[in-house]
């Protein structure tokens, strides 16, 4: 779950932060806390060596103890009815020698204590005072369970915080991944997302609701092309069966002229039947799409397709440019684009008229002298099966500027139908430069 996996990071990351500082200000203060005990203890020592030497009693402390050491080593306390401090090696030979000074730390009946032994200053044995660290233990301990507690009230109360602000920052995640999981188990690509915000899960909103459109125009581009396509089927497969039907009941009786007449139709039906599914299938498919987009030289291309469509027609097919310039575009593609065109006038202009290729720059324009296309259905030639008024008769699928309209867009070009100045139309595309071209 995403909302636990960052909590849980949250959360060590407010622990690494509480305990570090925590950490540190603990020792700070325990540091600081033994300088000012082993400070006062050296303070209480000169009070005591002082006091003595005027062979007065110091005032007495609750928190300490002294004694006078003898040059022997035997303890006297300076308090009346008091118990001795124990006397080590150490604290005897500053004693025995008059000089110097030794401090430890040790337990009596279980209560920590700091003794320091301090020289007189006449050289007669020594000062030993005992501080009890009772108190400062029962503080240190107090101060280590509260910033504990406190501690362990920060990280929780982060916790929670973290928890209540990750559940309304992924809110929106949840919804969209609702959204996705309804798309995928209904199909309904309609199904409406989220509303997105300006943040990371904003753009991955929109992304997504980009894609899922995407997707939708996709979903019907394939329903309108299957019923466009299952219409035009209709017309060509019903005139083969009908002949088909009809060779099958005369079965040799018809004329020869009559039988000529409807095997030619069969063969000029099978021909149009196999140019519908081919150019069916490359719209479908797109079997340009793995092809990668690179500088092309527009001029040669309009070379080669007029060489080709001159020799496969006979027809007079000029090239002529100006300025052109090599275009960003998938090489196999183009060259569909420009036969698709060429083949498009080739098709629509009178027998013995001359078809002219044009490239300026980075456009490419294909001019017939055929009847022209009105201002309305410039457009709408680029369109799947579409045919003006007085073209149905035409042979052809109706597929070829549809398959120009689709391959220069995916290269991120454009399209156009004009008339042309001495008549007839003139239809070609516009295609980005190359880098550097």
């Amino acid at each position: 779950m995403l909302r636990a996996r960052i909590g849980l990071v949250v959360l060590a990351s407010v622990l690494l932060a509480i305990a570090v500082p925590v950490v540190a200000a603990y020792r700070g203060v325990t540091t600081l806390v033994a300088d000012q005990l082993d400070l006062s203890l050296v303070d209480r020592a000169d009070t005591v060596l002082a006091a003595v030497d005027l062979d007065r009693v110091p005032l007495p402390r609750p928190d300490t103890v002294e004694q006078l050491l003898a040059p022997d080593g035997t303890a006297r306390p300076l308090t009346p009815g008091a118990a001795a401090l124990p006397v080590s090696d150490r604290a005897r030979e500053v004693a025995r020698t008059g000089q110097g000074s030794h401090q430890e730390d040790i337990e009596i009946d279980g209560t920590p204590y700091g003794l320091l032994t301090k020289a007189r200053s006449d050289g007669r044995g020594a000062v030993t005072v005992g501080q009890t660290y009772a108190g400062v233990t029962a503080v240190d301990e107090a101060f280590l369970l509260r910033i504990t507690w406190t501690s362990v009230a920060a990280a929780v109360g982060s916790a929670l915080l973290s928890w209540l602000v990750l559940g309304r920052i992924l809110r929106p995640v949840r919804r969209l991944a609702h959204a996705a999981e309804h798309i995928t188990t209904t199909r309904d690509l309609t199904t409406p997302l989220p509303a997105a915000g300006r943040d990371e899960v904003g753009r991955l909103t929109r992304a997504f609701d980009a894609m899922v459109g995407a997707l939708r125009r996709s979903r019907e581009q394939q329903q309108r092309l299957v019923q466009d396509a299952s219409h035009e089927l209709r017309t060509p497969l019903t005139s083969v069966r009908g002949c088909a039907e009809l060779l099958q009941r005369a079965r040799g009786r018809l004329a020869p002229e009559d039988e000529e007449q409807i095997l030619g139709t069969l063969v000029t039906e099978t021909v149009a039947l196999d140019e519908l599914v081919r150019e069916l299938v490359e719209l479908a498919t797109d079997q340009w799409t793995a092809e990668a987009p690179e500088p092309v030289d527009l001029l040669a291309a309009a070379e080669d397709s007029a060489r080709r469509f001159r020799r496969r027609t006979g027809r007079e097919i000029t090239v002529t440019a100006d300025g052109p310039v090599p275009v960003l575009a998938r090489p196999r593609a183009l060259q569909r684009c420009v036969d698709n065109l060429v083949g498009n006038a080739v098709k629509f202009s009178p027998d013995g008229t001359p078809v002219e290729i044009r490239v300026t720059g980075g456009r490419l324009a294909v001019r017939d002298q055929g009847p022209g296309i009105a201002p309305g259905d410039r457009q709408a030639v680029f369109e799947r099966f579409y045919r003006a008024a007085g073209t149905q008769s035409t042979p052809g699928s109706g597929l070829g500027l549809a398959i120009v309209h689709d391959l220069v867009a995916a290269d991120h070009g454009s399209v156009f139908a004009t008339a042309a100045p001495s008549g007839g139309a003139e239809v070609g595309f516009r295609l980005p430069p190359a880098p550097g071209g």
